[in-house]
């Protein structure tokens, strides 16, 4: 307020005015171009508080400080800041500069009773050390509580008494940086000289940062004066009335503007630091930040560059670069910034009551005593595996939300709207984190999995008849696979009906053998000989083809003929809606807001309270007064799946929803460390254990929710097997052919006859027995040879096999006559044997009779 005063004046007179010791953040506001602070503001320390209280990880703090305009006006910056960082001021402590040791005593009471333990203490000495030795008295001092104290403590802590030091043991305190420099020493020594001098009876003294500040600030404005090169120092007069008083009658500086702006251009190394004004602002250059251990000892710095530091010249931010720090009670470790309060020893936990799915929470009351007699479940057991990871000693008692008779006191909100009204410190249970719920409460991370999904019956929708046997192949399958028989069967014709008896005959003889050979390959039955070695190549393939086909119809069918085809009754919730289909959900749920938004008649909601009341609420059916489907989180449809076998699935929609999580008042800093503890348990074995105790029995029943289908076999999964078929078979229709055609292209290079005559001897040939193979040679020595064909006249009879041309031993032959006629043909016993000797020139013997590995004769003339 004095300092106010002052800037008026100075703005009135044209006066620069320069102060060392004024700190109140609402100066800057002013905005005087004639003020200049020549000390640090109060609200530029928050940055270096706030930096502190995030390193530790404390989510809540209590400022204490003095009910005048120096404690209040620095309190906004510092609230700003920590709700910057997500850290929460659950209560500001405001004492009186007046105030008594009793009324101390009782505000330190109060906050002893709370949970947070970091408080921010923001006064001046004369208050401040009596506020530490009664907080030490009533054991806010102990292990656990954190201290920090601002620059109004931290900068005069050397004027306080021993006494008073002892109880601020493990206090943190913040203050400004004066670097230790040569020139400062040097000034220490003069000044404590001079003080000696003037002052023999006092020994122990120092100077504090506002002497340096003061020196420093002395020496601006003498520099100042001297660069503005001002020798007197005079007013002009205004006119003033008589009347007017002394301060109405100032007048303005002559030289006022030129020190104006010579202070506004300083610039030097002072005690305290660079001396330099930023909009008449002193800039600082760095926090020191203390640790009170028997005295003040440095553990690290603070910048606005580079946070918090153990070395200026460091970059680091984290809490590990500051030096150990001794806490209250004399501890090493970090404190967690809050306690159970002392007004409750333990905390009490609120837990459901209800009749179902005890898995999950169960509740005992002695009928004698109508007293909960144990609290046990799914939920129970979780939240005691989170405690034991927590690395401090939570205290708590269950405490049943119900009716002495065992019924429940009310809805799940209800229950959660109880730790808002303050009845219970948190909520343990089957209690889904919805969003309604947060307004009121905090919750934890979810430990389960989350959801809400529709279930309904399942029945076997397949209808079996007398075709069914068709049904594992689809029809392109089936056509492909009758084709490529049939290719397969044409294929071993055209391998074997030169060299094998069986693929001989009459044409229609020669066709079903061919079908017949290839179609009972299915069934691995066929009785003929496959002589032919490309043709071994293409059975073989075709062979294993066929074996692959088989076995795959034989599963597919009998998966058809003895496994269920399970399918949900309703799929659609639009269609429970359009039929009026009752749906039931559980008592005291959520899900009943979510059916109503989807549209479901209130007289259509049936409520349940267990698995047994749902499954016998769908043996009855909606006609029944039952009900056609039902709607529940995941956790509870998966427990109702596994004790009732095959009987029911979940299908779709899911609503999502964040799962189960435990419940705690806003901003409780229990939060944070129970989901972390919750994240450790759900990612170890210990969570899979809790699982097994509670839920294993139900795990030998099969997933109901999964429906077993049994799709017929298509043409895609098979297509590559016909491929290889398919390629194998024609690789070795066309090894065969150019073989054939090499052996024969005399034949069809033969220019005497007509080109169509060529052809039909051609084929003629194909379809013949081919003698020369090893099978006929093996059966005698005789071979038969046709004519060459070069020799022959087109007039002539051609022959009606190939070159090496034979019918069987038992003596077939043909002799032409001069005028191309057959005299003798397939051995008749009328022909004369010694006609040969009659025949004109161009009649060639036909005959030679050869050992059955002799090369065969070239044809000569007779």
């Amino acid at each position: 307020m004095q300092t106010n005063f002052i800037i008026q004046l100075g703005n009135k007179s044209q006066v620069p005015i320069l102060s060392f010791s004024a700190t109140s953040p609402s100066l800057t506001s002013i905005r005087s171009p004639y003020f200049f602070r020549g000390s640090l503001n109060d609200s530029s320390q928050a940055g270096a508080i706030t930096a502190i209280i995030k390193a530790f990880g404390w989510r809540e703090a209590v400022p204490i400080y003095v009910d005048n305009q120096y404690g209040e006006e620095m309190i906004p910056s510092l609230t700003d800041a920590l709700q910057a960082i997500d850290t929460r001021v659950p209560y500001r402590s405001v004492i009186s500069p007046l105030a008594t040791d009793d009324q101390i005593e009782k505000e330190l009471y109060k906050l002893f009773t709370m949970q947070t333990r970091v408080f921010i203490l923001h006064m001046l000495p004369s208050l401040g050390s009596r506020i530490f030795e009664k907080a030490n008295e009533i054991g806010l001092m102990n292990k656990g509580c954190v201290w920090i104290m601002t620059d109004g403590m931290t900068n005069l802590l050397r004027t306080l008494e021993p006494s008073v030091i002892d109880s601020m043991q493990g206090v943190i305190g913040v203050g400004p940086h004066v670097p230790k420099t040569k020139a400062l020493e040097n000034f220490r020594v003069r000044w404590k000289r001079n003080f000696l001098q003037e002052n023999p009876s006092i020994v122990d003294v120092e100077l504090n940062i506002f002497g340096l500040l003061a020196y420093d600030a002395t020496r601006a404005l003498a520099e100042a004066v001297e660069k503005a090169g001002i020798t007197s120092f005079g007013f002009d007069k205004t006119n003033v009335s008589r009347n007017a008083t002394d301060l109405e009658a100032f007048g303005i500086s002559q030289n006022g503007p030129k020190l104006l702006q010579a202070l506004s251009s300083a610039r030097f190394k002072g005690l305290t630091g660079d001396y330099i004004f930023v909009d008449g602002q002193l800039q600082s250059s760095a926090f020191e930040i203390i640790n009170v251990n028997n005295g003040a000892r440095g553990v690290g710095f603070w910048t606005p560059e580079k946070g918090l530091t153990q070395k200026l010249s460091s970059n680091s931010t984290t809490k590990s670069k500051l030096k150990p720090i001794i806490w209250p009670g004399d501890s090493t470790s970090d404190p967690k910034g809050w306690e159970v309060p002392t007004n409750e020893k333990k905390l009490r936990i609120g837990v459901p009551v209800k009749k179902g799915f005890s898995d999950f929470v169960n509740v005992t009351i002695d009928p004698k005593t109508q007293e909960p007699t144990s609290v046990t479940g799914y939920c129970v057991d979780v939240f005691k595996a989170v405690i034991q990871e927590l690395p401090y000693a939570v205290a708590y008692d269950f405490v049943p939300y119900g009716q002495p008779d065992g019924s429940s006191s009310g809805s799940y909100n209800d229950l959660v709207y109880q730790v808002f009204l303050g009845e219970f410190d948190a909520v343990v249970g089957d209690i889904t984190i919805v969003f309604n719920r947060s307004n009121y409460v905090d919750f934890t991370l979810p430990y389960t999995e989350s959801g809400v999904s529709m279930i309904v019956p399942i029945k076997d929708s397949k209808k079996r008849n007398a075709w069914v046997f068709l049904q594992p192949l689809t029809w392109d399958l089936w056509v492909t696979c009758f084709c490529f028989f049939i290719f397969i069967g044409f294929v071993v014709w055209v391998l074997e009906h030169r060299v094998n008896e069986d693929f001989r005959g009459p044409a229609g003889q020669q066709v079903g053998t061919s079908f017949w050979f290839s179609f009972s390959t299915m069934v691995f039955s066929q009785r003929e000989r496959v002589i032919s070695n490309l043709a071994r190549i293409v059975v073989i393939v075709w062979c294993f083809v066929v074996l692959i086909l088989t076995q795959s119809y034989t599963a597919s069918l009998t998966s058809l003929l003895t496994v269920q085809q399970l399918q949900p009754t309703i799929t659609d919730v639009k269609m429970l809606i359009k039929r009026g289909d009752n749906v039931g959900y559980q008592k005291g749920s959520f899900v009943l807001g979510i059916l109503k938004q989807l549209g479901f008649d209130e007289r259509k909601l049936v409520v349940y309270n267990s698995p047994e009341d749902c499954h016998e609420l769908f043996q009855k059916g909606s006609v029944n007064g039952g009900i056609a489907a039902a709607f529940d989180e995941i956790p509870y449809m998966k427990l109702l799946i596994g004790q009732y076998c095959s009987k029911y699935a979940m299908i779709e929609p899911k609503f999502k929803t964040a799962g189960f999580g435990f419940v705690f008042p806003l901003h409780s800093p229990l939060v944070h460390d129970v989901s972390k503890a919750i994240l450790n348990v759900t990612e170890g074995d210990k969570m899979k254990e809790i699982e097994d105790a509670w839920f294993k029995k139900h795990s030998s029943c099969p997933d109901a929710s999964t429906v077993v289908s049994s799709r017929s076999l298509g043409l895609n999964s098979f297509w590559g097997l016909f491929l290889i078929a398919g390629v194998a078979a024609i690789l070795a229709l066309i090894i065969f052919m150019a073989v054939f055609i090499h052996q024969h292209w005399n034949v069809l290079k033969n220019s005497e006859s007509s080109f169509l005559s060529r052809i039909r001897f051609f084929l003629k040939i194909f379809v013949s027995r081919d003698l020369s193979a090893h099978i006929f040679k093996d059966k005698g020595g005789m071979q038969v040879h046709s004519m060459d064909a070069t020799e022959a006249s087109p007039g002539s009879c051609y022959p009606a096999s190939p070159s090496s041309y034979s019918q069987h031993a038992d003596s077939h032959f043909c002799f032409c006559g001069e005028q191309g006629t057959p005299r003798t043909e397939y051995g008749n016993s009328n022909h004369n044997p010694n006609s040969q000797a009659q025949a004109p020139l161009e009649i060639v013997s036909a005959v030679e009779l050869t050992i059955p590995d002799q090369e065969i004769a070239t044809p000569s003339s007779s």
